[in-house]
């Protein structure tokens, strides 16, 4: 561990004090503040947990991040800690080059550590230490007074580059633009380039970038459906999908093809065959499926849109659970030509952003006109049967959100009782029974001749999906029929409809099997709605449930496409 320590005062009182008589540049005090340090450095490389725990500030406002999101609360680090001490999740060996020590007075100083790991990884480690009292005095003295202060973390952020990555193999992934380090990302991206392709050099989306689910054709590319077998089998496309051609005439670049489940048949967005692509609002949760490459390299920063698509909630969950900006169009807004289908008549063309005026501008390439005919927005609608499908933190978190949103978005609300009239296990059945034949029409005879190359989760949903009978795709066309005249109604003159994008924040990665399709099913009579009367859905990244992101949905109907993102843009810009 190196001792070179660089020392800054910045913003101090005249007498350098902090009232007490302890000036900053006191050696005891810097003494003191810098074994704080090394006793937090020798804590953390010998996983001492209890340590740790008494170093961070107690309290609900403690901070902890990195790129895979930020930890708030004493609580909720030391747990997420103790979770990763089980796992062998300490750091490895690793020096201190240089320790920068920046003093804003006696009671407050970030601490910036240079770190070589013994990989030959870099990284730094920002820190922001706060003077306490100390409760064992008796006299219940502060610190300065007649001691030395307590130090404690207040706030905490790692970064880290990865270490020199060794030479490429040849691999068929390679070949198509993978290389180097960013094998690290195969859960993100099938394919990635310098871009991948290059948008037009002007027009409104210039110098943005795309991450593209792999469904969509991009030409002189193969389409992997996530799957293995099925990219195996695939040629390489001869043009661009609509959507993508769309994009790039605009002068978006892509930046690569990025994974999706296998089939698009799934909400969680864990592959058996690529690995879960990471999820940055929370450690070890799921990023939400099926367009989860392209949300979590948006959330990651590493595009700026993701465009996916939305049958069943694809789209708007991963929104949800990733804090992004999101849109499920009107079924046929976009041309889903050159995108692998799941259930074409509930199939939409939507993407993900990290702002509402980029997922607007996107709206303004991909959307056709607003239709002035149609009523502008008029009131926000809540029905407490649909936000009774999600779980109590979150429903209570849309709860206290809608004032704020109406008061930003100047729209009075309307909260009803219900508005499926007791039926939403039938919208769940009618929407799961007419996928599955639709899912069975697209990809049946396929599933059948390649045995076991499927997960069990989708290998049983196709399974389900061949079982459907004609008694119950009959009764779920005349459940889809009474659906759309109930929204038609409801939604009718500039009605908006604000319910939760999913029943909860994304669940643990190694949640039990049982829990999870517990969730999925919640989520699913959440979503199922818009997919059954080809609604258009915009989801908000707020409000939050535990410190976690929670997405807020806007329904409108058919054709409000441009009025729901005008919403979103003045929400966010209200919100707070």
């Amino acid at each position: 561990m190196s001792r070179d320590v660089r020392f800054y005062a910045v913003s101090q009182s005249p007498d350098a004090s902090h009232g007490t008589g302890v000036p900053v540049d006191d050696p005891a005090w810097r003494a003191g503040l810098e074994e704080a340090f090394w006793r937090y450095e020798r804590a953390l490389l010998g996983n001492d947990l209890d340590a740790l725990d008494e170093l961070f500030l107690g309290g609900p406002a403690t901070l902890r991040a990195d790129a895979a999101g930020v930890l708030v609360g004493h609580a909720e680090i030391s747990e997420f800690r103790r979770a990763r001490g089980t796992r062998g999740g300490p750091p490895g060996p690793r020096t201190v080059e240089r320790l920068h020590v920046q003093a804003h007075g006696p009671a407050c100083v970030v601490l910036v550590a240079e770190i070589a790991r013994a990989d030959g990884g870099r990284g730094l480690q920002t820190q922001v230490w706060v003077a306490v009292p100390d409760e064992s005095r008796p006299d219940g003295s502060q610190p300065g007074e007649g001691g030395q202060p307590r130090w404690r973390v207040a706030a905490a952020h790692v970064s880290g580059s990865p270490p020199p990555a060794p030479p490429a193999p040849a691999t068929p992934a390679a070949a198509e633009g993978t290389t180097g380090a960013e094998t690290d990302m195969a859960a993100v991206w099938r394919v990635r380039g310098r871009p991948l392709v290059a948008g037009a050099d002007e027009g409104p989306l210039r110098r943005l970038t795309v991450a593209v689910k792999d469904l969509f054709a991009v030409a002189g590319h193969r389409t992997g459906a996530g799957n293995p077998a099925w990219l195996a089998e695939a040629a390489p496309a001869a043009e661009h999908a609509p959507a993508v051609a769309a994009l790039l005439a605009a002068g978006a670049d892509v930046a690569g093809i990025a994974q999706t489940d296998e089939l698009a048949y799934s909400l969680s967005g864990t592959n058996v065959h690529y690995g879960t692509p990471p999820n940055p609002t929370a450690p070890g949760v799921i990023p939400g499926g099926s367009s989860s490459g392209p949300a979590s390299a948006v959330a990651l920063g590493l595009a700026d849109i993701g465009l996916g698509t939305d049958t069943g909630g694809s789209v708007r969950v991963p929104a949800s659970y990733c804090g992004l900006f999101g849109i499920r169009p009107t079924h046929g807004a976009v041309l889903a030509t050159g995108v692998i289908p799941l259930a074409p008549s509930f199939d939409t063309v939507g993407w993900l952003t990290r702002d509402a005026a980029t997922l607007a501008q996107v709206g303004a390439v991909l959307l056709p006109p607003a239709d002035p005919a149609l009523p502008p927005p008029a009131a926000l609608l809540v029905a407490d049967d649909l936000v009774a499908l999600a779980e109590p933190a979150t429903a209570a978190a849309l709860a206290g959100a809608v004032p704020s949103l109406a008061t930003a978005l100047d729209l009075p609300v309307r909260q009803v009782p219900a508005i499926a009239d007791g039926r939403l296990h039938d919208w769940f059945l009618a929407f799961r029974h007419g996928q599955g034949f639709e899912a069975n029409q697209a990809h049946g005879a396929w599933v059948a001749a390649h045995p076991g190359v499927l997960g069990p989760g989708i290998a049983a949903r196709f399974a389900g999906a061949a079982a459907v009978t004609g008694e119950e795709l009959a009764t779920a066309r005349a459940v889809r029929a009474q659906v759309r005249a109930t929204f038609g109604a409801a939604l009718g003159g500039g009605t908006v409809l604000v319910i939760p994008a999913a029943s909860g924040p994304a669940p643990a990665i190694d949640l039990a099997v049982d829990a999870k399709d517990r969730l999925r099913a919640a989520t699913l009579t959440l979503t199922c709605a818009a997919g059954l009367a080809g609604l258009p859905v915009v989801v908000l990244p707020f409000p939050r449930v535990r410190g976690r992101a929670v997405g807020l949905a806007l329904v409108g109907a058919p054709g409000t496409d441009h009025a729901l993102l005008a919403l979103a843009a003045r929400a966010a810009a209200a919100w707070v």
